[in-house]
């Protein structure tokens, strides 16, 4: 018996751009532009000292250091509550 095959539709949609090969130069960074839906929910800009946001319709961006990020990781993935 042949199984039907599923079309899953993506929730999500990511445009990586990368400014230089080498992250480790100064001013490189990864771009991820994130879309849910055809609407766009922000930008996330990726360096090797820090990362910042912008929201969806946010004029400003917010920049957060690793240690940051990795703590509010940790607290969303393993916390209780």
């Amino acid at each position: 018996m042949k199984r039907k095959k599923r079309h899953i539709e993506r929730r999500f949609k990511v445009h990586a751009t990368l400014g230089n090969l080498e992250l480790t130069r100064t001013g490189s960074a990864l771009k991820l532009v994130i879309e849910s839906k055809g609407v766009k929910l922000g930008e996330l800009e990726i360096g090797r000292g820090s990362l910042f946001w912008w929201g969806a319709h946010r004029a400003k961006r917010k920049r957060l250091r690793w240690s940051r990020f990795a703590d509010m990781l940790n607290h969303l993935a393993y916390s209780r509550g």
